[in-house]
């Protein structure tokens, strides 16, 4: 008896080789993906409009004589934002280039709540990237010191 479940139906699709490459995602997520954006990232003309809808593009709050203030936008699609969310933290724990990523990010100040959010905003552009281009995920190869 055949078994028509989400993974079936997430490995029908033309992403799922592509999105299923990347460390993190897995065939929930990755479906989630697809029903968040309709199946098409294709649709995003750049990774900048697909991480304003995710929630990923920080936008400005300036008030008086105070700058610098990026805050999360006010609207955003929560599925997309915990989609990447959860990736990116699955992918902490089994990517070298992940974990590493995540570390500097430690060591800059930032909290792990804010690392992973840096680092889901740095794989959504790799994800779209890599859909563009019709092509799997490559792990970074170890530079000669």
């Amino acid at each position: 008896m055949p078994f028509f479940g989400i993974e079936a139906k997430f490995r029908q699709h033309r992403l799922a080789a592509i999105i299923a490459s990347m460390p993190g995602f897995g065939h929930l997520l990755g479906a989630e993906l697809l029903a968040a954006t309709n199946g098409d990232l294709t649709s995003f003309t750049t990774a900048d409009p697909l991480a304003g809808i995710a929630g990923l593009a920080p936008v400005p709050r300036d008030s008086g004589r105070i700058s610098g203030n990026l805050k999360r936008p006010r609207r955003y699609d929560r599925r997309l934002l915990r989609v990447f969310y959860l990736a990116a933290n699955n992918s902490i724990k089994t990517s070298p280039e992940s974990r590493n990523y995540h570390d500097r990010k430690r060591s800059e100040g930032k909290c792990h709540s804010q690392a992973v959010l840096c680092l889901a905003r740095r794989r959504l552009n790799v994800l779209w990237a890599m859909q563009r281009d019709n092509t799997s995920y490559q792990p970074e190869l170890p530079r000669a010191a």
